[in-house]
């Protein structure tokens, strides 16, 4: 197929342009550069443009005999969400719209949509199932939620087959160390308490020590960037003119803030700096997937099922890339 990739050029989205690109399809990224970076491409085809410029998106997938689309593009920063909504519902609703009103155009019937298990916000339920209830707690959860309503309402009437995927916490790096998580601030636990190790004089925050959890600190489900990539792909070449899909990625385990600690100091045999600080508002006590679905449907197997693996990829690119793919 030739498949584009909005936002292909982030950091979940350009591993899953690499990893589809090896397996004999053809991709075209496109990406504003915002979060993204031209090197992550490796080389494939990169179309710097807008997800809002509908214009530009129809013209794209028309010279590109675009078959599919894998949606990446949105902005993500939770924290971000919250003091400017309307920059996120702008981006990620009116971009989605744009996109599927460019893929009514160009006449595209196939769409994979990059969501996000944020959608379902303070649900206790854990492991977490497809059919877990909704209740997104933060700006941008919200705008992934009803990205995914529009969806459906597009699907129904223009007849675009669809899946929607939702991402458990995506980790990890390239084994080589080539390509990693890059952003600018940083938010997310591995990469801090990494660049915590490498910059001896920062101190890493940990938010809340009283949850109701084994050791009191939040936990998370945590998935290798390449395997999220192999759903991905599975998942693509699966959807049909018919298709209403659903899957949650991630592994089934679930690992505390302090574990991750715990994993980067074994890898990296360095000691973290850290000190406990107050809980942040909206934070969930636990968040891990319940993989059933996608691994009996699509025949998903994760390479990476332990954790100090999926540190150790991170750690290669840190220690190689200290200043990621550096400043533009």
């Amino acid at each position: 197929m030739n498949i584009l990739f909005t936002g292909g050029a982030g950091y979940v989205g350009s591993a899953c342009l690499r990893y589809v690109m090896a397996s004999g399809h053809q991709v075209v990224a496109y990406d504003n550069l915002v979060e993204g970076h031209p090197e992550a491409v490796n080389g494939a085809p990169l179309v710097v443009g807008d997800i809002r410029n509908t214009e530009l998106l129809e013209q794209i997938l028309r010279e590109h005999n675009i078959d599919a689309v894998m949606h990446f593009a949105a902005a993500t920063n939770v924290g971000e969400s919250v003091s400017n909504p309307g920059y996120h519902y702008d981006n990620n609703i009116g971009g989605t719209l744009s996109l599927l009103n460019a893929m009514v155009a160009a006449g595209v019937k196939k769409l994979l949509f990059s969501s996000t298990c944020a959608t379902y916000g303070l649900n206790p339920s854990s492991p977490m199932a497809e059919d877990a209830e909704q209740d997104p707690c933060s700006p941008y959860a919200r705008t992934k939620l009803a990205v995914e309503w529009m969806i459906r309402d597009f699907a129904q009437t223009y007849n675009i087959g669809f899946t929607l995927l939702r991402y458990f916490n995506a980790a990890g790096a390239s084994e080589d160390g080539e390509f990693g998580e890059y952003h600018h601030p940083e938010t997310h636990l591995i990469p801090l308490v990494l660049d915590n190790i490498l910059q001896a004089d920062t101190q890493l925050k940990v938010f809340g020590s009283d949850y109701d959890t084994r050791d009191g600190t939040c936990i998370r489900d945590y998935v290798h960037i390449e395997d999220l990539a192999s759903a991905h792909l599975l998942a693509m070449e699966a959807i049909g003119a018919n298709s209403r899909e659903v899957f949650n990625i991630g592994t089934g385990h679930g690992q505390s803030v302090m574990d991750i600690i715990d994993a980067c100091e074994m890898v990296s045999g360095h000691r973290v700096n850290y000190k406990i600080v107050a809980r942040r508002p909206g934070d969930a006590p636990e968040l891990v997937a319940n993989p059933h679905k996608l691994r009996t449907e699509l025949g998903w197997k994760p390479k990476y099922t332990h954790i100090n693996e999926i540190v150790r990829t991170a750690w290669t690119w840190h220690k190689l890339k200290p200043q990621g793919y550096g400043e533009r």
